[in-house]
């Protein structure tokens, strides 16, 4: 392994990018309570240090540091950085894959952003963005980020043949599509891809693979990274004692997109219904998902939707607002650009997906 071989721009080579999170944290005290910890403490270069031996000698790395951050500190800004920088690198005929070190806290929104804005782009060059990090921080005895990490490097590097590119992540040796993350625990090893469809990283389970060909093929186009200022898109959740006063005041905002948790099949309490109607005729866009944390909301079930919401199919919250943002952002540049395209049609092409076993 060779990290500082000369001119490793212009040789093929793994990026690695450095976002921070657990993996790169430090705990006081990590051999009784490694749970109490700093995120963001380690920079990239050490992470590697720790795993140098480990590397294939024929994989030659070079890092970068974007952030060093608790992800749950995950902001716009920092999202577009990313999403401009794996594009730009991509596009590098020396750069073979991308490895990113993210904290899992918000390793969901990262990853569907990912795909959303340049997983055609890494589909068509048959190179791999693979996001991992950790949940025990670097110091603990048993931190399992060395591991996510080697995992993570051998499956960028993998061959064409063996699996197609695209976006992915690794975590506790296994890899799924980066669109289909979502943390489901509060410190299982496994706590990112839980509940997502997934195949051990040694040995791909032909079954998952054609899932993966399947929902890459059923995919649209890549959509713009925001530049500059994001669309304003909240997540608001319907519960018992819901009041209709929620919705009114962010329509006194300059909120352009809401996401409604709704209970069981992404139903939304009666009290909302007519500032719901408000929010519509104001122009707000509307997703609906659901709080549950599994399954799918399907259009008009339990109820028809208003006109002009739509479905999240099985996007969780943080990935519908994602979406929704991407979709809104979508809108405005093809209407700049003279075209008639909706945030409904752009939103419909990364998230609206045929169900796929």
């Amino acid at each position: 392994m060779s990290t500082n071989q000369a001119k490793p721009e212009n040789s093929p080579h793994i990026l690695v990018l450095g976002m921070g999170g657990t993996i790169a944290g430090l705990a006081s005290n990590p051999a009784i309570n490694p749970s109490s910890y700093k995120a963001g403490e380690l920079g990239i270069k050490t992470l590697l240090a720790t795993i140098q031996e480990a590397i294939p000698g024929n994989l030659k790395l070079l890092s970068q540091q974007v952030a060093n951050i608790n992800s749950r500190d995950l902001c716009e800004d920092l999202l577009t950085l990313l999403g401009n920088l794996v594009k730009t690198s991509l596009e590098n005929p020396a750069v073979q894959g991308i490895v990113i070190t993210h904290g899992t806290d918000t390793v969901e929104e990262a990853g569907f952003f990912l795909s959303a804005t340049c997983g055609k782009l890494a589909e068509k060059l048959g190179k791999r963005v693979v996001l991992t990090g950790a949940m025990l921080p670097a110091n603990a005895p048993q931190a399992d980020g060395p591991l996510n990490l080697l995992d993570a490097l051998k499956w960028a590097a993998t061959a064409p043949e063996n699996c197609p590119g695209g976006v992915f992540a690794v975590f506790a040796g296994k890899v799924c599509l980066a669109r289909d993350l979502a943390k489901r625990h509060t410190s299982a090893l496994n706590a990112p891809l839980m509940d997502s469809p997934s195949s051990p990283v040694g040995l791909v389970n032909p079954s998952w693979m054609y899932r993966v060909r399947a929902t890459q093929e059923a995919c649209g186009d890549d959509l713009p990274i925001p530049q500059g200022l994001w669309p304003w898109v909240e997540i608001l959740t319907s519960h018992a004692g819901a009041r209709s006063e929620t919705i009114v005041l962010w329509l006194n905002s300059q909120v352009k997109g809401l996401v409604l948790a709704g209970s069981g099949m992404g139903g939304t309490h009666d009290a909302w219904k007519d500032s719901l109607l408000s929010a519509v005729k104001q122009g707000v866009a509307l997703v609906r998902t659901t709080r549950t944390g599994a399954g799918a909301t399907m259009s008009d079930i339990p109820e028809k939707d208003l006109e002009g919401c739509l479905a999240s199919g099985t996007l969780s919250a943080p990935r519908a607002r994602i979406a929704l943002q991407l979709a809104l952002n979508a809108e405005k540049e093809a209407q700049l650009a003279g075209k008639s395209l909706t945030w409904q049609d752009f939103f419909a092409r990364i998230a609206v997906l045929p169900e796929i076993r």
